[in-house]
């Protein structure tokens, strides 16, 4: 029997065994399963994906669903880990989607989000080749495909944004405005936001208006309601005080007068 040579004392687990950078997944075959980030940053996208010339009904997004987008290939899919549709209900025939089947929807995805990750980082910026009887890539799929007209990378450990624009057929580099990107067909700007989501403070990526301000989540407008509830009370206490401060000066003066021998209620 071999024995496994051991400190002494033996070190912890935590300095001995894999952590979760070297455990990424139970599937090799699928890199860059959802982490943490994974799921609150498409939250945030999801939240405050208000196209502001759009009827609120009919506007449409989803994280991490499979998106079917070939009809001859039924079974092929992508999952984009956000994407935006304007032009389809929030439910399909009534009932919360299982995927989105192109075919079968009004519109197409008119923006796609892919949180850069380790293991999927060359297919989310087109340096992979599909291969013969294989799927064909992400960058094909919305590119050639789909044909989505914003597809955007954001990576977290850098906090770097790639975005592309579809046009003539082929996907173009945007550039940052004013450290946003504009989308005038929806009214709406994608850029990054330093502040607290979810109790995580960190540089996030979010919607913003055409004019650069955000687009508020329900936990930011009840926040915004408590302060200015607070203000217009502080407020109020304020102008009771200044008319309690009024009246007593009042009282005061009379009284003075009345020493001085003048009726202050005979005076005009």
């Amino acid at each position: 029997m071999r024995l496994i040579p051991q400190t002494d004392p033996p070190l912890p687990p935590r300095e001995t065994l894999p952590t979760m950078y070297d455990l990424p997944s139970d599937n090799p075959e699928e890199p860059g399963l959802p982490d943490d980030f994974h799921f609150l940053q498409p939250l945030l996208l999801l939240l405050t994906f208000l196209p502001t010339n759009s009827n609120s009904e009919s506007v449409y997004s989803a994280a991490d669903l499979n998106l079917y987008y070939d009809v001859s290939h039924s079974q092929w899919y992508k999952r984009p880990d956000w994407f935006g549709v304007v032009g389809v209900t929030k439910l399909y025939e009534g009932d919360l989607r299982l995927s989105y089947v192109t075919w079968q929807e009004r519109a197409n995805p008119f923006v796609v989000v892919e949180l850069l990750s380790p293991g999927t980082e060359q297919e989310d910026l087109g340096e992979t080749q599909s291969q013969p009887n294989k799927p064909p890539t992400k960058w094909e799929v919305y590119e050639r495909i789909l044909r989505v007209p914003y597809y955007i990378v954001f990576s977290r450990y850098t906090n770097e944004i790639r975005a592309f624009h579809l046009v003539g057929g082929h996907y173009e580099p945007m550039n940052l405005t004013d450290s946003r990107l504009p989308m005038p067909e929806l009214g709406l700007s994608l850029g990054l936001w330093q502040g607290t989501f979810r109790d995580i403070e960190r540089l996030w990526l979010r919607w913003f208006t055409l004019s650069g301000e955000l687009i508020s989540i329900p936990e930011e407008e009840a926040t915004q309601a408590k302060l200015e509830a607070a203000q217009a009370k502080l407020e109020a206490t304020q102008a009771k005080l200044e008319a309690a401060q009024a009246k007593r000066k009042a009282e005061q003066l009379a009284e003075r007068l009345r020493q001085l021998g003048v009726n202050p209620d005979e005076l005009v």
